[in-house]
């Protein structure tokens, strides 16, 4: 009778607190591949075949340095009609395996296989930069929803003679990736 109520308390616990839940890995947070202004931002296409800029276009010198945004694994380099491209695996995201696409590029400095670490050369730019960013087996995403990003903080000075309170140092903080994602 008392391995009974054992077994039946012990299946009631499991039924009460449910079955362990994983957490999803975090999306990893990528630095900006290059310092250029963007010529054509992502705009999700219509079907799978249909136009849409898959990624973002950044207007870069001919020559310009390419840099990893994030640490990751070198899958793919090579051309593909005529255009040099790096592809660099950053492992598990919430949607799957996270990969960044560097393309248009005039020369590369990575061997497929290369583990890179954010912000390491990954070649040279052409007139243009392609970056996009691929959840998954092929869902492409917005790269912007990646990248890293800084926000001013308002600082504020009493106007009533009172002391001002000293600034935050560096005066910047980040507002959306924590530092345990940017070192993945």
């Amino acid at each position: 009778m008392v391995r009974i109520a054992a077994a039946l308390s012990l299946v009631l616990a499991l039924m009460v607190t449910g079955p362990a839940v994983a957490s999803e890995p975090p999306r990893p947070c990528l630095l900006v591949p290059v310092v250029a202004v963007v010529a054509d931002p992502y705009r999700v296409p219509g079907c799978r075949w249909c136009p849409g800029n898959r990624g973002l276009e950044y207007s870069t010198r001919p020559g310009q340095a390419v840099r990893a945004g994030a640490g990751g694994t070198v899958t793919f380099v090579g051309t593909v009609a005529g255009t040099t491209y790096v592809v660099i695996d950053h492992g598990p995201g919430p949607r799957g395996r996270v990969r960044s696409t560097y393309g248009r590029l005039a020369s590369v400095l990575v061997t497929p296989g290369q583990r890179v670490v954010a912000g390491q050369g990954l070649g040279r730019a052409g007139a243009r930069l392609f970056f996009g960013v691929r959840e998954g087996p092929g869902r492409y995403a917005d790269p912007g929803d990646y990248l890293l990003r800084f926000a001013r903080r308002v600082r504020l000075v009493p106007t009533d003679g009172s002391r001002a309170r000293p600034p935050r140092v560096g005066g910047v903080q980040r507002s959306t990736c924590t530092a345990r994602e940017q070192q993945r």
